[in-house]
């Protein structure tokens, strides 16, 4: 498939989303290197694009605290460009998916569309129900989760390569909704104190592996 002129002017006149949809396609026609790739190959872009963007909201966080305007935008526009690098592998990984029939951006699009309108009832429903709270949004949401995915195993579904914390997070809530609320912690045991104290924050409402990466950012 074969192109002159610049980048960016196919599909001039369309929906960036659109234009840059050609472009990928263009990109994997023509360019070696992105040809070559595959699903399995881009996994660790996918992996540090994501780093990557975590590390800009933690940047734009701290612009934020320190009420510098012009540190702020300037930590805005890395945000911005972060997450088109993580939009990128999006396309990529579509347009790998669409060269061998599998699915393509439009499927990825619809299926994530179809499933906020599944578990949104209250928002998307024939009878929308209110929520006086962002809790009890979250209790239907996994309640529709796992009526639409059923479990063999407690921990179905979460990547054992999650961040510790995060992990622990992950497996106190699901204990919690299965009504086996973790008790007769070790005190001698670090690990156990840490299941203890990411319980403690999930008692406050707060995110204990955000709470430790502001902590480091803080110190640092």
């Amino acid at each position: 498939m074969a192109g002159t002129g610049e980048p960016g002017r196919e599909g001039s006149g369309q929906e960036p989303l659109l234009v840059f949809r050609t472009m990928m396609r263009r990109l994997r026609a023509e360019c070696p290197w992105k040809r070559e790739q595959t699903h399995r190959s881009l996994s660790r872009y996918l992996l540090e694009e994501a780093h990557e963007t975590l590390e800009a909201v933690d940047a734009l966080a701290a612009a934020e605290d320190a009420g510098d305007p012009r540190r702020r935008a300037a930590a805005a526009s890395h945000l911005r460009e972060e997450l088109g690098d993580l939009l990128l592998q999006v396309y990529f990984h579509a347009a790998v998916a669409e060269e061998h029939g599998d699915f393509d951006l439009d499927d990825v699009a619809s299926g994530l569309a179809e499933k906020m309108v599944r578990r949104n009832p209250h928002v998307f429903g024939p009878d929308p129900v209110a929520h006086d709270d962002a809790a009890s949004v979250d209790d239907a949401w996994q309640r529709i989760k796992a009526e639409e995915r059923p479990r063999a195993a407690l921990l179905d579904g979460v990547p054992a390569t999650l961040p510790a914390l995060l992990l622990a997070d992950k497996a106190l809530d699901r204990l919690a909704r299965a009504g086996r609320p973790v008790e007769d912690l070790d005190p001698d045991d670090l690990g156990d104190r840490l299941l203890g104290l990411v319980a403690e924050a999930r008692a406050a409402g707060a995110d204990p592996e955000q709470a430790l990466r502001d902590a480091v950012r803080r110190r640092t």
